[in-house]
């Protein structure tokens, strides 16, 4: 037998009589006197037991009442907020993706702004998505994959070289090709909400990238798949620090107790509240695993606020940030994005940007200690900026006007319900840097009409001349502003741009008129029954005998107008604007001639589109396709284009509009160095010039524009003085192609003399460049010195089939 220490051996007989007696452990902890236990403590704890013992099975069975039920309420309330937790997606409306296309008209400042748009960061040199160069004329893009209702467009690096106005060089850099187009990433134009504005993307756990949440654990909850839902150990520490302060500053919570306070409690500091998340907490980890409790914590986590809107989830908040989708971000940029976290007030990194930045790089430090990037790099980190693009505001309602007849085109196939609330993404016609132009084009050039142009609005549409896509929709002087959509609601008379479908029905019977035919321009009385006899007059009160019907048009002459129509028959002017213009009621009366119809400018513009897609009938539209919050396709809207009934009609129509803007009531426009782009147009203005109009179009773009007062008091402009002006100071900026009519075979230009309606030598006098639909131009022939029959035979005969070029 091993000795025994005396000590030792007193030690055990101690133990022998806690184990022997239930109340020894106070004897057995310290030693207290055999007889003092005997005589006093033990009689004492006896008579206490028998006055508590019913009290505490009391206490004991009222708490398991009280936990019992409370526990079960906690998992059904976990049970049902997380079995169906769900989230109010606003949709996300983005412009069209901008197509370039080699040789096609661009230049540096518009290319520039479209980048804007999309929120591309300048970077030297390009190596992330959403990032671009300019050196001398050549940018360097690299563009974002994106899917639209086409399907998925993946990224690329672009070379595209600007010259004189226009794409002469387009490039992928990644395989070095020669392309002859390619696209770029939409910008984000507006964002439909529901009664949250709650700024929100969902995101899977598996699409984060997996730096995202290894540096999220590292710096919020280093042991949050050892833990089952409160860190006992982080929530000594926070005791700690809450006693040596005197306040509750630290709440010592996991990554389940953060997703507890958003979804279920309140953010005060109150220990009942606290008692409350740790219960829900424990009850959640027993419910569900940790991947979905993680993946539900990086949907629910607040980011950021802008005004009303509320960021909600790491998806969200990598486009409010840096414009660009969470799995492109850089481990600097997702150390600021985790900083962020503990404040985002306090830490705002536009706001508060040196706090922002200590932050990050505290984050940075905290994720070389995690052996996630090694020293080297975050030392490297630490002195790059936040990279935070501008502006900060997801994009709401940029383009009231515009999101106005989105809204009324989508009404037909979703409703309101589904556009705040689905997370759908609609994807539009609307062109950025046109949208811009035309802004500034009704905001600043209003400005330089009068002296005083208070009360003065005006109204803008912009298409795109071959598919009817609307790019560009203004709706009052200071654009910005929701409201009174002038461009869609603003029904006023239009004056003279009634007048090309006038000649349209004229020039559609082409046995009877021609661009030359003769009109008579003198005082024309109409007698009507009970009613005054109507005199119309021309603008200058003048009155210019016999005129070819071209000169009629282009100089917009009121009497011959009248006279031709009243010939026609109003009603068949009338069919002809209801048939371009769905759901319009037009009158017929003989002051439709002249315009005594009222319609809004998007009206106007639907009309004039048929002219300036070449006599064929295309829809105006704003969207292009919805595909829902999983990237699949719900709608395409494409671009439908009949067949064209009068496309030869309609080419002369527009030849007599080109002649307006050279010499006839738009000149004015080659004065504004407009001439290149061979426009098309027409002036319009009401009675007493109360609404001043003019509609133009290229060979690419068409565009209306109204200008009045909505109190329909004078204006004081004409179509040329007033609204003209506006429609020029978008075409001073905007790139756009020349309108180069296709007049090589029907209709086809030849050399006549409209005094005498016969075919005749460019050097002659009188002798005009004139199209006509085929087989109906004429056949007589006068050389410069009179009719001579050899040369006439020489023309019926061998001349038929010659187009003439119209410039000599």
């Amino acid at each position: 037998m091993i000795p025994t220490h005396p000590a030792a051996a007193s030690l055990i007989q101690q133990i022998a009589l806690i184990r022997a007696n239930p109340f020894a452990k106070l004897t057995g902890m310290s030693f207290l006197n055999k007889t003092l236990w005997t005589d006093k403590v033990q009689p004492a704890l006896a008579i206490l037991y028998h006055w508590l013992r019913i009290p505490g099975w009391l206490l004991l069975g009222i708490g398991l009442g009280f936990a019992l039920p409370y526990f079960w309420y906690l998992d059904r309330l976990v049970k049902a907020g997380f079995d169906n937790l769900t989230y109010e997606l606003p949709s996300r409306v983005f412009a069209r993706p901008l197509r370039l296309e080699r040789g096609q008209r661009m230049d540096l400042a518009t290319l520039k702004l479209e980048l804007a748009a999309a929120r591309y960061a300048e970077a030297d040199p390009v190596i992330e998505p959403g990032t671009f160069s300019l050196r001398d004329q050549t940018f360097e893009i690299h563009t974002r994959e994106f899917i639209d209702g086409d399907g998925r467009h993946r990224e690329s690096r672009l070379l595209v070289g600007i010259n004189r106005g226009r794409v002469n060089e387009l490039r992928e850099l990644g395989t070095d090709t020669d392309l002859e187009s390619a696209l770029i990433d939409p910008a984000r134009i507006a964002t439909l909400y529901g009664k949250s504005r709650q700024e929100r993307r969902l995101v899977k756990l598996s699409e984060v990238p997996p730096l995202f949440v290894q540096t999220l654990l590292a710096v919020e909850d280093k042991n949050f798949y050892g833990h089952h839902g409160v860190d006992p150990k982080g929530l000594m520490r926070a005791l700690w620090v809450n006693a040596s302060q005197g306040e509750l500053s630290q709440g010592g919570s996991t990554l389940t107790q953060q997703l507890v306070r958003n979804l279920f409690l309140d953010r005060r500091k109150k220990l009942a509240r606290k008692l409350n998340e740790m219960a829900i907490a424990l009850t959640i980890e027993h419910r569900y695993s940790k991947d979905k409790i993680l993946e539900a914590y990086l949907n629910e986590v607040y980011l950021g606020q802008h005004g009303a809107q509320a960021v909600h989830g790491i998806g969200a908040a990598s486009e409010f940030y840096f414009g660009r989708d969470l799995n492109t971000l850089r481990p600097h940029e997702i150390a600021l994005l985790v900083g962020i976290i503990k404040g985002p007030s306090v830490y705002d990194p536009r706001r508060a940007s040196l706090a922002a930045l200590k932050r990050r790089n505290l984050v940075l430090q905290e994720m070389a200690e995690a052996k996630l990037i090694s020293p080297f790099d975050a030392e490297t980190m630490r002195r790059q900026g936040l990279s935070v693009v501008g502006g900060g505001a997801l994009p709401q309602n940029r383009y009231p006007a515009f999101m106005a007849l989105v809204r009324a085109q989508l009404s037909s196939d979703f409703d309101s319900q589904a556009l705040a609330t689905e997370g759908l993404s609609i994807f539009t016609s609307l062109a950025p840097s046109t949208q811009q132009y035309a802004e500034k084009a009704v905001s600043e050039k209003i400005k330089t009409l009068a002296k005083d142009t208070s009360g003065l609005e005006a109204a803008m549409v912009v298409t795109h001349a071959a598919t009817g896509s609307i790019e560009a929709m203004v709706g009052g002087r200071n654009p910005d502003e929701p409201g009174f959509n002038r461009a869609m609601d603003a029904a006023r008379p239009i004056g003279s741009l009634v007048k090309p479908f006038v000649y349209l029905v004229a020039l559609a019977q082409p046995d009877r008129y021609s661009l030359i035919t003769p009109l008579d321009d003198t005082e024309f009385v109409l007698r009507q029954r009970g009613a005054p006899d109507w005199r119309p007059r021309n603008s200058d009160n003048q009155e210019h005998g016999t005129v070819p019907l071209i000169d009629a048009l282009a100089r917009s002459y009121n009497i011959a107008t009248v006279r031709l129509g009243v010939g026609l028959d109003v009603n068949k002017v009338r069919r002809v604007l209801e048939a371009l213009i769905p759901g319009a009621k037009v009158s017929p009366h003989p002051s439709l001639l002249l315009g005594a119809t009222e319609l809004s400018p998007l009206q106007v513009a639907q009309a004039y589109q048929y002219l300036a897609a070449d006599g064929h009938l295309v829809a105006l539209n704003s969207v292009r396709a919805v595909i829902d919050a999983h990237g699949r396709p719900l709608s395409r809207y494409a671009s439908q284009q009949n067949a064209g009934d009068l496309v030869q009609a309609s080419r002369l129509v527009t030849y007599a509009l080109q002649e307006a803007a050279r010499t006839g009531t738009a000149a004015s426009l080659t004065q504004l160095g407009l001439a290149d782009l061979e426009i098309a147009g027409k002036t319009g203005t009401s009675d007493d010039k109360r609404d001043s109009w003019f509609a133009g179009y290229t060979g690419s773009h068409l565009a209306v524009v109204w200008l009045g007062r909505d109190n329909n008091d004078k204006a004081g402009f004409y179509g040329a003085t007033g609204a003209m002006r506006l429609w020029a100071g978008l075409f001073e900026k905007l790139p756009t192609e020349p309108l180069r009519l296709d007049l090589g075979h029907d209709p086809a230009v030849y050399w006549v003399n409209p005094s005498t309606q016969m075919l005749t030598e460019p050097d002659c006098d009188g002798a005009r460049a004139i199209p006509f639909i085929r087989d109906y131009q004429p056949v007589e022939f006068s050389n410069c010195g009179g009719f001579q029959l050899d040369d006439w035979l020489r023309e019926r005969f061998s001349r038929d089939d010659e187009v003439i070029d119209r410039h000599g």
